[in-house]
C-alpha cells in the first residue's frame, strides 16, 4: 500500500510541474476552448503551425472569427490579468489590432470563467484586468462573461451570389 501512495505522489509532483510551464497551462486552455467552443455548436477550426496571430477560426454557419485564446490563474489587486500583445522576435510587444484578430477569448483557470471580447471591446489596451469574483465597482469587461452568444451573429465574409459561384 505505502508503495502506492508513493507513486502516487511521484504522478502528483510531475503533474504539477509540467503546470508550472506558462506554455503547457496555455495549451491546456486552448484544449478546453476547443471542448467548450464545440459543445456550444460551433465549428472550430485550428490553423495549420504557430505562426498566425490567431489560435482557431471558429464558424458560426455565417462568419468565421479569428479568436486569440488567453488564460491567467494568477489574482493581482483582485482580479486576473491578461496581456492584449503578442511578441515577434527581435521586436517589442505588439497589441492586437482588427487586422490580427476578431476576439479575444479569456480563460480564467481556477474559476473555469470565459470572457469573450470582440477585438473593440479591448483594443488598444495592452493589459486588461477581469474581476470574476467581485472587487471593482466598474468591471470593464464583465459584460463579456461567458458571451459566446457575441460570436453568433452577422457576416464578416458575405456569401457570393449565386450566379457568380
Amino acid at each position: 500500500m505505502g508503495d502506492e501512495a508513493e507513486d502516487l505522489d511521484m504522478v502528483r509532483a510531475a503533474a504539477e510541474r509540467r503546470l508550472r510551464n506558462t506554455k503547457r497551462r496555455g495549451e491546456l486552455s486552448e484544449a478546453a476552448f476547443l471542448l467548450k467552443a464545440s459543445s456550444l455548436g460551433f465549428c472550430v477550426t485550428r490553423p495549420w503551425g504557430d505562426s498566425e496571430r490567431y489560435d482557431f477560426i471558429l464558424d458560426n454557419g455565417e462568419r468565421l472569427w479569428r479568436v486569440q485564446v488567453k488564460c491567467t490563474e494568477v489574482v493581482r489587486a483582485r482580479g486576473y490579468d491578461v496581456q492584449s500583445s503578442y511578441g515577434i522576435y527581435g521586436k517589442r510587444k505588439m497589441v492586437y489590432t482588427a487586422r490580427d484578430i476578431d476576439a479575444l477569448v479569456v480563460h480564467i483557470r481556477p474559476l473555469d470563467v470565459w470572457y469573450v471580447l470582440p477585438i473593440d471591446a479591448f483594443a488598444p489596451c495592452r493589459s486588461l484586468r477581469f474581476y470574476p469574483q467581485g472587487g471593482c465597482r466598474r468591471p470593464r469587461f464583465e459584460k463579456y462573461r461567458e458571451a459566446w452568444d457575441l460570436m453568433r451573429g452577422g457576416p464578416i465574409f458575405l456569401p457570393l451570389p449565386a450566379e457568380s459561384r
